[in-house]
């Protein structure tokens, strides 16, 4: 008896709130570092590092050499090969906006890193929650078990006890061990002292024996042991796929730390409610104002800015400037003072945009994409609004669930408590109790669900709020 009200009592306590441990943000930090996806968006991101030197570099000069087979004879000579270099540019701008758009698309792509960084730490605080939600489901179901198997063992010595009185101990041994019902021996003994009496000449009129009464009580003793081994057998069943989920979570966990499937994931015991850093009425403010998806598409727009500007330039026509060196041999039969004298031409070349149509084109397709942007941002931020409201309700939920089935675990506890009192004095009200344990065990694990429930919506709103908290 004492240690079925140990074990109860020890489940009432179990859920006080004490400090959580630091391992949260341990793997954070691993995940910022170790996790395949964000590395793989940070790689993307110093990629597009390397395209602002490429945008913003002048087009590569060209040289051409060209050798007679056959001197060409001059006046001042013969002439045996012919070198010329050119350099293009581009009009005036063309390569600062086409240098800016690059940068801007880079920003972007920070941006884009920035978001999928978030999304992978949710949804490892997303899976830290819920497996601290199993664990926690396993050690309150197997408290409860022990609670049962107290039950039942409380029940079985009832149970033999009333079998000694009534000197049925050996059948109601043998009946509890074969799981046979005591129907089976008590009213077959009564049968026999029925025929005894008759035997003796008793006559219709003797007192009939009490034994069926008895093997009766029995039999309801018994009955009682099979339901409280049922109701162990479903909370075994429970803790089994418990234990299977936590597997799959600490698979799934270690998934984001970029660790082999089955490394130990580190959860504590309790857990206490998370708290945000500023008033809930300022978090759409901040949504809007570092939320990195916002702030990718915001990038986007300002280089398809940059953008138009460079293809507008790009309509004006580009100069190249050049130098042609002719190599001239001396002719004997010259008398120029020139003869033998190689030549050097300054040389300049415009380009002529007559096509217009494809920097049209490249101007339309510029001012498409434009309102594209700035519709995808309004979009964004009717997402982003509609997620917020998501959030909030899930956390006002959470936080309404947590008060409610606070007391009500403490007024099932209690009365699980007063049940457990009145059946060991009395042995009556076993369908209560079990009733009450039930309740119980199930408003104790609405408490663990409502806590990871709060705290993944904390950390959804962190998530909008772009809020990294130094990992």
């Amino acid at each position: 008896m004492k240690t079925l009200l140990l074990l109860i009592s020890f489940l009432a306590i179990s859920w006080s709130v004490s400090s959580q441990t630091d391992s949260l943000q341990y793997y954070l930090e691993t995940a910022a570092r170790n996790n395949p996806t964000v590395l793989q968006k940070f790689a993307e991101y110093n990629a597009s590092l390397q395209k602002i030197p490429q945008a913003g570099g002048l087009p590569d000069p060209s040289l051409s050499l060209g050798i007679f087979l056959s001197p060409m004879e001059l006046v001042a000579g013969n002439q045996v090969a012919d070198i010329r270099l050119m350099q293009m540019f581009p009009w005036f701008g063309v390569l600062k906006n086409a240098k800016d758009e690059m940068s801007l698309m880079a920003k972007a792509k920070f941006e884009s890193f920035r978001d999928t960084k978030l999304e992978v730490l949710f949804e490892l605080q997303q899976t830290w929650y819920n497996l601290y939600k199993v664990q926690k489901s396993i050690a309150i179901s197997s408290s409860n078990l022990e609670i049962l198997h107290s039950l039942e063992r409380l029940e079985v010595v009832r149970y033999q006890s009333a079998s000694n009185g009534n000197g049925n101990n050996s059948s109601g041994s043998a009946a509890m061990k074969q799981g046979a019902s005591p129907y089976s021996a008590s009213p077959s003994s009564g049968m026999q002292t029925m025929g005894g009496n008759q035997f003796n000449g008793n006559g219709p009129s003797a007192a009939p024996s009490p034994a069926p009464m008895q093997g009766s009580s029995g039999g309801a003793g018994l009955t009682d042991v099979y339901r409280i081994q049922m109701e162990a057998g479903e909370l075994e069943n429970n803790i089994a796929l418990l234990k299977n989920q936590q597997t799959v979570l600490v698979s799934k966990m270690n998934s984001f730390l970029n660790r082999a499937a089955l490394t130990p994931v580190d959860v504590p015991d309790t857990m206490k409610p998370d708290l945000l850093n500023i008033p809930v009425s300022a978090v759409p403010d901040s949504i809007l104002a570092n939320n990195p998806m916002l702030g990718m598409l915001h990038y986007e727009e300002k280089s398809l800015e940059a953008r138009k500007q460079m293809v507008s330039r790009m309509g004006y026509p580009m100069v190249g400037l050049g130098v042609n060196y002719s190599l001239i041999n001396k002719n004997p039969m010259s008398t120029s003072s020139m003869n033998g004298k190689d030549m050097i031409m300054p040389m300049v070349t415009v380009t002529l945009p007559i096509y217009r149509k494809k920097y049209n084109a490249m101007k339309t397709e510029t001012d498409l994409l434009s309102e594209a942007a700035r519709h995808g941002i309004q979009t964004t931020a009717n997402s982003l609004q509609t997620d917020y409201y998501d959030a909030i309700q899930n956390l006002q939920d959470a936080q309404r669930r947590m008060e409610l089935y606070s007391r009500q675990y403490k007024l099932s506890t209690q009365t699980l408590n007063i049940l457990v009192r009145s059946f060991s004095s009395s042995g009556t009200g076993l369908s209560d109790l079990l009733r009450s344990r039930q309740q119980t065990l199930d408003y104790g694990l609405k408490q663990v669900d409502a806590l990871a429930d709060l705290n993944t919506a904390i950390a959804r709103l962190r998530r909008l709020m772009a809020e990294t908290k130094n990992y």
